[in-house]
């Protein structure tokens, strides 16, 4: 079977649980983005290099 369109969240609600109920309502939670979240790569690449200038002059060998 071939589709023509892809289908909403709603008509996949409506094919598997039939028809609309008003009790029963779909919405998307939005999380806000934090700054502090964001890892940058030349962020984690200067912490990769502080965690290795940690290491015990040992183990580099």
């Amino acid at each position: 079977m071939r589709r023509l369109r892809t289908l909403s969240e709603a008509e996949c609600y409506l094919r598997c649980y039939g028809g609309a109920d008003e009790s029963v309502k779909v919405f998307r939670v939005e999380r806000p983005e934090r700054e502090e979240i964001r890892l940058t790569g030349e962020r984690l690449r200067r912490l990769f290099e502080a965690r290795l200038d940690l290491r015990e002059p040992g183990l580099a060998a």
